[in-house]
């Protein structure tokens, strides 16, 4: 067949040297699934317990970290799904299970749905095995019968027509469509039912595919150290495999899994930066030019800064201004490595930024607004995104949008230019937020309007983020 309450125990009480392989890794998992429960992000949750697993003297290997990483953003991605087979299965509804026993379910019901690489029986064992080390024993009985129900209910399926082996296939679906993709695709409902009014079905059902998909790992080529050709010659020459993409004159995606970017050839030497394939088309909308001012009002990271600042050939003065003084602390160490000097940082809301700095209105000559958004994008990138962002929430990120526009337009020169872009598909954050703008700006014109929509996954991995852009230009 194919498979596509009580407090978190922390890895640093994870007993070096399992006895049952690959243990380590699900008790790993499970407990990144309750940190992110309790309101953690996924990312800081499985570094946290990777590096409190490591001080404790039980590292993991590399097979390993990659099964915990698997397992935790698999899971996390698939919670409304896997919520679905708990309601299906067992006696108590998954929003009434104890939250210990619900994420450990998610851990076997994940493997057994998604994962190719665990055999059915470890999934089983594993998980049961878990239970009862991480104080769950009385309940091990219910895991194990619960996963076992399952299997029994999918190879009953098996060869029955119409048999697509999806890991939904034995699930009562809803007769709502929204209801149904929600559930198929693990979407929040809301976010289901908004898809369906914006896309057509086909389009609907891809956007979901791209937000479960793996995504990919895109880097961009710094064209004042090295070309795209001579990089992806010494990725070859190590091992890396890697290609071009097509459409962007300095990005190239790899190809297999890596464990640390940044122990992969050229990085030290600043020869590469991480950044989406979609991300990349945004900085040379701007169309910066050497000598010129250029603000970009919400920078850190810094990967869009540091990209004008390899358009302009590091000639020209960029100020890069952001809110956190810790996120410019990270751009500049990457601006520092990339050899970039012409990035200035300020800590400052943009928001505020003609009234602490009177004498900068109207005079950049490019302006980019990346601003906060909803994220909608970029959920294949951040697993458990999509179960905090909120209509409510919109609405607010809607009006800051606003603000910073206002705030950011009389800082341009006469007939300058402004790109405001962000990482979401919803259409009041693009562009039904840019024509009320120019509805109240008249003298302003939009050159250009595009809308990348996360791209559903070709092989192994996605593809690009999903983004949205206007250029607009102020008047002469």
């Amino acid at each position: 067949m194919n498979r596509h309450g009580s407090p978190p125990i922390h890895a640093s009480d994870t007993v070096p040297g399992d006895a049952i392989p690959g243990l380590a890794s699900r008790q790993l998992a499970w407990q990144v699934l309750q940190a992110v429960a309790a309101g953690a992000y996924a990312d800081a949750a499985l570094e946290r317990e990777l590096a409190s697993l490591a001080r404790a003297g039980g590292g993991l290997s590399a097979a390993d970290r990659g099964l915990a990483t698997e397992i935790a953003y698999g899971a996390i991605r698939q919670r409304l799904l896997l919520d679905g087979w708990i309601d299906a299965l067992g006696k108590v509804s998954a929003q009434r299970q104890p939250p210990a026993l619900r994420w450990l379910l998610h851990v076997g019901l994940y493997q057994l749905l998604f994962s190719d690489r665990v055999p059915a029986a470890a999934a089983v064992s594993t998980t049961v095995a878990l239970a009862k080390r991480v104080g769950l024993g009385r309940l091990a009985p219910v895991v194990n019968g619960m996963l076992r129900s399952l299997l029994r209910r999918r190879e009953r399926l098996a060869g029955t027509p119409p048999c697509t082996e999806e890991p939904w296939d034995g699930l009562p679906l809803p007769a709502d469509a929204a209801a149904a993709l929600a559930l198929r695709r693990s979407l929040p409902p809301w976010l289901s039912a908004e898809l369906l009014g914006w896309l057509p079905p086909q389009r609907a059902e891809a956007f979901a595919l791209a937000c479960n998909a793996v995504p990919a790992l895109d880097l961009r080529v710094n064209p004042l150290r090295t070309s795209r050709d001579e990089l992806l010659a010494r990725f070859t020459a190590a091992g890396v495999a890697a290609r071009a993409l097509p459409g962007t004159p300095h990005g190239l995606t790899l190809l297999e899994r890596v464990g640390d970017p940044r122990d992969l050839p050229g990085y030290a030497e600043g020869l590469w930066c991480v950044q989406d394939r979609s991300a990349q088309a945004i900085a040379p909308l701007l169309d910066p030019r050497p000598g010129q001012r250029i603000l970009d009002a919400c920078a850190a990271p810094g990967g869009k800064s540091t990209h004008l600042a390899e358009l302009i050939g590091d000639h020209g003065e960029l100020w890069a201004l952001d809110r956190s003084e810790a996120r410019l602390r990270r751009l500049d160490r990457n601006a520092e490595r990339l050899g970039l000097t012409s990035i200035r940082s300020l800590a400052l809301d943009a928001t505020a930024l003609a009234e602490a700095k009177p004498h900068w209105c109207g005079c950049f000559d490019r302006v980019l607004l990346d601003a906060p958004c909803s994220g909608l994008g970029t959920l294949a990138r951040h697993p458990d995104a999509r179960w905090r962002i909120t209509p409510d929430a919109i609405d607010g990120l809607v009006t800051l949008q606003r603000q910073l526009l206002e705030a950011l337009l009389p800082l341009l020169a006469p007939g300058g230019r402004l790109v405001y872009a962000t990482c979401t598909v919803e259409p009041r954050e693009n562009g039904g937020l840019i024509a009320a703008l120019l509805q109240a700006h008249p003298g302003w014109s939009l050159l250009e309007e595009r809308q990348w929509w996360p791209e559903p996954p070709a092989g192994e991995r996605g593809g690009g983020d999903g983004f949205y852009a206007a250029v607009l230009q102020g008047p002469a």
